[in-house]
Order: structure tokens, then C-alpha cells, then sequence
């Protein structure tokens, strides 16, 4: 050991072989799903499938919204100059911030907030959110997760909620979150519904992440869209062209089900 010697607690490589937490790659593969391997990689145990499945479905729930987002805009922009697919991807990636996709950790420390107050103060959930929506209303500041500029109700929101029933973690994080959309609606004479990202904070608090990773989970999903936007502006439209995001069109398949 010497002094230039620095530890890491995540992945150990030798000649043919690859360890995560401990874990054989190549006996991780085709065992466990992303979602699995996610939770393992940021929390150092595997979880059950269950768990997994909820992390999974976190990702998909944001992998694209539509071409609209600006991430979208900055990806499409890139590849409308030629940029490769790392540019575009990366473009629309530094793109996300703290009002779009940014809203998971702020609900989050919200939620947190909630849950300790209750907790320190032996009171209701539903009190304890009232006093922070109090305090927010004094601040005019807003609170994350909640609402959208297209979807009266969010319907990523109630399958998480499902999802995080059945895998048995849905607690004292998830209740604060419907509390603070009933006082919101309370506060404002107006109904403000829970979104995808609000779902996603209270359910990563219930699976123990910390607020400061929590946007990495959008970051992480959002890219897949990325690339499938990126790689249709190069491949369908002209080069240089002025984006008119109210005038897109979809022409893919039909409604489906699964």
C-alpha cells in the first residue's frame, strides 16, 4: 500500500474477471434484470425481484416524454448539425437540470422533510405536510412533483404506486406524497396531480437512495430516449433545420397493447 494507493468499493477487475460488489458480471447476466443490477450497483446488495422489477419500471417510466422536453431539443438540435451520437446524446443530457428532471431529488428533500417532522413531532403525515406547504407558500416556492403542463392525471404515477405495493415498499414516504397533493388541493382550490417524478422520489425514498443520486435515475432513463430521438432527426430530417416543436406530427405504430 502506498501513499498514491486510493480504495473503491464498486467494482474489482482481474485478468478475465469482473466483479460488481463482489458479484460475478458474467453470473449476474441473464439472472438478474437492470433493474436488479441498478440497485446493486448504487446500494451494494442485491435486491429481490420484486425490487427489481420497481427499479426497472422507474427507468421505463421516463425513458422518453414525446419530442417536446427540452433534452429532446437540445439532442435534435445536435444532430441537426451532424453531430455524432455521443454529441447529441450528451447535449440533450446537460440539458436536464433543475426544471426538467430535477424535480425527483427536490420532491424527495420535501418528502424527507415531512416523514422527520411527523416522526420528531409524533403527528400525522398528513399535519406535518400541511406546515411545510405552509412554509413553502411563505417562500413562494414550489413544490416539485407535483403537476404537469400536459396530463391531468399522470398515469406513470398510480402503476409506481402499485409496483411499490407489491414489492412492499410502499410507506411513509409514498403517503406524504399523496398527502401533500390533498393539501395542495387544500392550498390552491386546484388539483395538482402527482407526477411521474414526485412518484419517483417518494418511491427511491422508500427504497432508501439519498436525494443527491436521485436525478441520475432520469439522467439514466432519459438517455435511452435520447439516442432514439438523436438517431431519427439524423436519419428522417434535413440538416440545420428550424425545430418547430408545436408542428411535429407522430406517424408510428397504432395503440397497443401488451
Amino acid at each position: 500500500m502506498t501513499e498514491r494507493t486510493w480504495k473503491t468499493a464498486i467494482t474489482e477487475t482481474r485478468p478475465n474477471e469482473i466483479r460488481l460488489r463482489g458479484y460475478r458480471i458474467d453470473d449476474l447476466m441473464g439472472r438478474v434484470d437492470f433493474g436488479q443490477a441498478l440497485y446493486l450497483l448504487l446500494r451494494g446488495e442485491l435486491p429481490d425481484e420484486k425490487v427489481g422489477r420497481l427499479m426497472t419500471a422507474i427507468l421505463v417510466s421516463s425513458i422518453d416524454h414525446g419530442s417536446t422536453p427540452p433534452s429532446v431539443l437540445g439532442a435534435r438540435n445536435a444532430a441537426s448539425t451532424g453531430a455524432p451520437l455521443n454529441a447529441c446524446v450528451a447535449a440533450g443530457v446537460l440539458s436536464i437540470n433543475r426544471y426538467h428532471g430535477g424535480a425527483v431529488e427536490d420532491c424527495a428533500r420535501a418528502l424527507l422533510e415531512i416523514v422527520k417532522r411527523a416522526d420528531d413531532a409524533s403527528c400525522p403525515i398528513a399535519d406535518a405536510a400541511d406546515q411545510v406547504l405552509d412554509e413553502y407558500k411563505q417562500r413562494k416556492t414550489r413544490v416539485a412533483g407535483y403537476g404537469h403542463r400536459l396530463h391531468t392525471a399522470d398515469p406513470r404515477t398510480p402503476r409506481l404506486f402499485k409496483l411499490a405495493e407489491e414489492a412492499g415498499v410502499s410507506g411513509k414516504y409514498v403517503e406524504a406524497c399523496k398527502a401533500v397533493e390533498a393539501g395542495l388541493e387544500k392550498q390552491t382550490g386546484k388539483k395538482l396531480p402527482i407526477n411521474v417524478d414526485g412518484a419517483i422520489g417518494a418511491v427511491l425514498c422508500e427504497l432508501g437512495f439519498e436525494p443527491d443520486v436521485m436525478n441520475g435515475f432520469f439522467i439514466l432513463a432519459r438517455t435511452a430516449g435520447l439516442i432514439a430521438q438523436a438517431r431519427e432527426e439524423m436519419t428522417r430530417e434535413r440538416r440545420m433545420r428550424k425545430i418547430d416543436q408545436s408542428a411535429v406530427e407522430y406517424d408510428g405504430p397504432e395503440p397497443r397493447d401488451l
